[in-house]
């Protein structure tokens, strides 16, 4: 792994360590890094009425957003369990409401990055913004 992608997965990891998730106990961490280079982490918050809780990559873009920023290049999502943790459908229209196809989304696990995709692969043919213009 690379530096940046190194402190990426540190962030996302840390994320994770503060998520909200005693219903499912399955504790999720995002951090997105953007075009100017910071970096913006979040974490699931479940709550006991179901459809009420927030995913890692909707609090990270929440927190990217009220920081000022925009334009995230790179996202690490990691979660426990044998089985790649991507984002749900909600959250890769999320995603793509501020990043191009090229957005690079690693999918890691406690012990690293296990695979990586852009949100092109993730999400064919999207919906957003420019199809408003």
């Amino acid at each position: 792994m690379t530096d940046e992608l190194t402190s990426l997965f540190d962030a996302a990891r840390a994320a994770q360590a503060r998520a909200h998730a005693p219903y499912s106990r399955f504790r999720v961490g995002a951090a997105l890094r953007t075009a100017s280079g910071a970096v913006h982490a979040g974490c699931n918050v479940e709550n006991a009425a179901y459809p009420l809780g927030a995913c890692a990559e909707a609090a990270a873009l929440a927190a990217m957003v009220m920081a000022g920023d925009r334009n995230p290049t790179d996202i690490v999502v990691i979660g426990d369990g044998e089985a790649l943790c991507t984002p749900c459908g909600g959250c890769r229209q999320r995603l793509r409401e501020f990043a191009s196809d090229e957005l690079r989304i690693h999918v890691a696990g406690p012990e690293g990055i296990r695979r990586t995709f852009t949100l092109g692969e993730l999400l064919p043919h999207s919906f957003g913004p420019d199809n408003l213009a």
